[in-house]
């Protein structure tokens, strides 16, 4: 992932794609450790394992993305999920369906797969 210091410090566009509650975009780096450290603050050890691993294993394959859009798209994403993590919003709350539709067949296997680890997880503990 290669942003340029263009895209990272300008605000958020108001439109469809990136509509959100923030004003500008944290760059990766920071953001990467603000996700981490919602992990350790917000997860019981068992999620924050699961959620690490997944979390540097995603990092890792958008490591040398340069296309523009998938880079804001993935680091808004990113910063959507680090700030409902930071909030205690995201218990319970359902994927939207425009986003599932947007997944291709590798990201439905990917999710499909995180549900299932983080099913089997919670079983363990009950």
């Amino acid at each position: 992932m290669r942003p340029t210091l263009r895209l990272l410090s300008a605000p958020l566009a108001p439109s469809n794609l990136l509509a959100r509650n923030t004003l500008a975009l944290l760059p990766p780096i920071p953001l990467y450790r603000r996700i981490l450290r919602a992990h350790r603050q917000c997860l019981p050890p068992a999620g924050r394992a699961l959620g690490d691993h997944y979390v540097k294993d995603e990092w890792r394959r958008h490591r040398d993305i340069e296309n523009p859009l998938h880079i804001i798209e993935f680091l808004t994403e990113w910063q959507v999920y680090a700030q409902h993590l930071e909030g205690d919003t995201w218990r319970g709350e359902k994927l939207d369906k425009a986003k599932l539709e947007k997944m291709s067949d590798d990201q439905i296997g990917q999710l499909y797969e995180l549900m299932r680890k983080a099913r089997n997880m919670d079983d363990d503990e009950n």
